[in-house]
């Protein structure tokens, strides 16, 4: 790697179990035990006060999966491909389909996901996992999809802020992932402060974001850690749509 520009600069900033913004320019590559042919770098987990672990990688051709991830029990894991020209097959629960670009598989608790490139052309995903709240009665099934032929809907009675819901809302389910996009000058219509925690991933677009007491700078690629009642909105800036991929749990109580 030669010298970038703007040597030893960062926008990475971190406050640990509050809330955090990691650019890619300083991530590093991780070994994934399980995983290989793929570029991966961690990029939540609970040494940054997450209760959840993303990654993101790119999977080369033939990469992927040589043992079930998130296999053992209770462990619920969820893939989302952002981009390339191939796809990553995805397998659990005894399916198995292709993932272009907005694919996204969700498996749940134990029961394992495997993935692998069968193409020609790299491809860029996102990996998740946490320890599912099991609630009796309920359970929660494997899921793939697409967001290329999802409707959004309007969020919150904003004509310009636009939601889809990529996992089913019924009680089997204590997650969920949501795309959440805004049109220019669109913006979140109050400071939210609420218990559940976000990874949130910058699909497209820039925007300053609130953050505790800080207002940052944001941008396609970014990734950013919302920690439990941290105060949050999100103001977009840029002359295109600001789009983000964000994790939630949902549908449980707290437990004392």
């Amino acid at each position: 790697m030669a010298y970038p520009e703007g040597l030893l600069k960062t926008r990475a900033v971190i406050r640990p179990g509050e809330y955090a913004v990691i650019p890619p320019e300083g991530r590093v590559r991780n070994v994934i035990p399980g995983i290989e042919g793929c570029n991966m770098s961690i990029i939540a987990s609970p040494k940054l006060g997450a209760s959840f672990v993303q990654y993101v990688g790119t999977a080369l051709p033939g990469g992927g999966t040589v043992a079930p991830f998130a296999q053992e029990p209770g462990v619920e894991a969820f893939l989302y491909v952002m981009d390339g020209s191939g796809a990553l097959t995805a397998a659990t629960c005894g399916q198995k389909h292709a993932l272009a670009p907005g694919g996204y598989v969700f498996a749940p608790a134990g029961k394992g996901l495997e993935f692998t490139n069968t193409t020609n052309a790299p491809v860029r995903f996102l990996l998740y996992k946490q320890r599912y709240i099991a609630l009796p009665g309920h359970e929660a099934e494997a899921v793939f999809g697409n967001t290329a032929t999802m409707e959004e809907r309007i969020y919150e009675d904003m004509a310009n802020v636009f939601i889809r819901d990529l996992l089913p809302t019924h009680l089997g389910f204590d997650m969920n992932m949501h795309t959440l996009s805004f049109d220019p000058a669109g913006c979140h219509p109050f400071v939210e402060t609420h218990v559940q925690e976000h990874g949130a991933y910058m699909l497209e677009g820039e925007g300053i974001y609130l953050l505790g007491a800080e207002w940052i700078q944001v941008q396609k690629e970014d990734f950013i850690f919302f920690g439990p009642y941290t105060p949050q909105a999100v103001y977009a800036t840029g002359r295109g749509r600001l789009t983000y991929i964000y994790s939630k749990d949902c549908n449980r109580d707290v437990a004392l």
